[in-house]
């Protein structure tokens, strides 16, 4: 790996750059792929979306949208930790997972829509009305101010009570916006005709959930993205990477959990699972590149091949 990874045509402030590589510590928590990649692409990237803060001003939005275990919460994180370390700034990390509505909200919704909408996942199963609320909240925030954000818990896929909420007190530099579908377009109707796997050929065999979160997609969850100021995708190989690292994932996830519940997941669950996930995950390798503002794709091994 070199530095010509990092594209020509993106300059980076020598500035920025020389401070965040004197921090490297604070980046301790990156797997090892990618703390071998530090001098050639997480510090440019970091760099970078830095600059964006600094030419935008106020404060921005950066969505980072990656398939699921691609590295999306390791990076936000990351960053966060760097920006707080090297430059003072109060760097608020919200996950697109910890807007799900909560589990019985979710059996409703698979009674009264499609019973597909009871698992989380789509487009729908967000509040996006809370999200959009949470970035204007944010920016707002002044100093002592004190703000809560849902916390979602996946093993026992509910959200979380408010006594567990993440806890922000202002103000507010940067906000990091990172899920699976952040970013995500809705497609014409002629492209939902045909199944995407066996789940929906079998369990929407007449369209209706697809359409139905492809309606989300193309209002509720729409006008939500438009607050994003850039876009940063982390593009993984493919449905079979996603299923390896979302079993990775859940080996965590149990480790981690806070929940009292046990809807945790074994492999033929997440096969089923995933397949929820997979006719947007593809639409988003396919179409996606050309609406992000930075791409960096990520080879089997979980290090960055290319970035555009």
């Amino acid at each position: 790996m070199t530095t010509t990874l990092w594209p020509g045509t993106r300059p980076l402030d020598e500035h920025l750059r020389t401070t965040f590589a004197s921090n490297y510590s604070a980046l301790k928590s990156l797997p090892e792929p990618w703390l071998k990649q530090w001098p050639d692409v997480w510090l440019p990237v970091a760099t970078w979306v830095a600059q964006q803060k600094n030419e935008l001003g106020g404060v921005p939005v950066i969505g980072i949208h990656g398939g699921q275990g691609s590295g999306k919460s390791t990076l936000s994180q990351a960053l966060a930790s760097l920006y707080k370390a090297a430059l003072g700034w109060n760097c608020v990390i919200v996950s697109i997972d910890d807007l799900y509505l909560g589990h019985d909200q979710r059996q409703q919704l698979g009674q009264s829509v499609h019973p597909l909408l009871a698992t989380r996942g789509v487009p729908g199963t967000h509040d996006a009305t809370l999200g959009r609320q949470l970035f204007t909240d944010l920016k707002q925030l002044e100093p002592g101010q004190c703000l809560t954000i849902p916390a979602f818990d996946k093993v026992s896929d509910d959200r979380l009570p408010a006594s567990d909420w993440h806890q922000i007190v202002g103000p507010v530099d940067l906000i990091l916006f990172e899920g699976w579908c952040v970013g995500c377009h809705a497609v014409e109707d002629s492209q939902l005709d045909e199944p995407a796997n066996q789940l929906e050929a079998t369990e929407d065999t007449d369209g209706q959930w697809r359409r139905w979160v492809n309606q989300r997609l193309a209002k509720d969850y729409a006008d939500w993205f438009a607050m994003m100021d850039r876009l940063v995708m982390l593009k993984v190989p493919g449905m079979q990477a996603v299923l390896n690292w979302r079993g990775q994932q859940e080996v965590e996830n149990r480790k981690h959990a806070k929940g009292q519940h046990d809807r945790g997941l074994d492999h033929a669950g997440l096969v089923r699972f995933i397949q929820h996930y997979q006719r947007l995950t593809e639409n988003a390798l396919r179409d996606l590149p050309g609406h992000a503002d930075l791409v960096l794709e990520l080879n089997n091994q979980h290090a960055v091949n290319h970035i555009h």
